[in-house]
């Protein structure tokens, strides 16, 4: 499935009767097993809805940053995504993508 970014905000967490998606990198994976971490009041609720790749990378949660923008990242904030990456591989299918 493709999402636009007004599309994957829909998937937030707020509609109970939906999936909660976060996207990486443009890759959108369903997170809804992991409600307690991403659902309303969860830890990482801003993801929820969103590419969360520069935050991610900068290991930030800060609003500024929940954006799919890589411009300016370092090179170990690069190696952190990915890291984050591989774990979101690991234990959320993906869904589709953001266009």
């Amino acid at each position: 499935m493709e999402f636009t970014p007004a599309q994957l905000i829909q998937y937030n967490g707020t509609d109970p009767s939906k999936p909660i998606y976060v996207a990486i990198k443009g890759r959108v994976f369903d997170v809804t097993t992991g409600k307690s971490f991403y659902g309303p009041g969860g830890a990482y609720a801003m993801f929820a809805g969103k590419d969360a790749s520069r935050a991610l990378a900068k290991m930030s949660k800060n609003d500024d940053d929940v954006t799919p923008s890589l411009d300016g990242l370092t090179e170990k904030e690069m190696g952190v995504l990915s890291d984050w990456e591989k774990k979101f591989e690991a234990k959320y299918p993906v869904v589709g993508r953001v266009v």
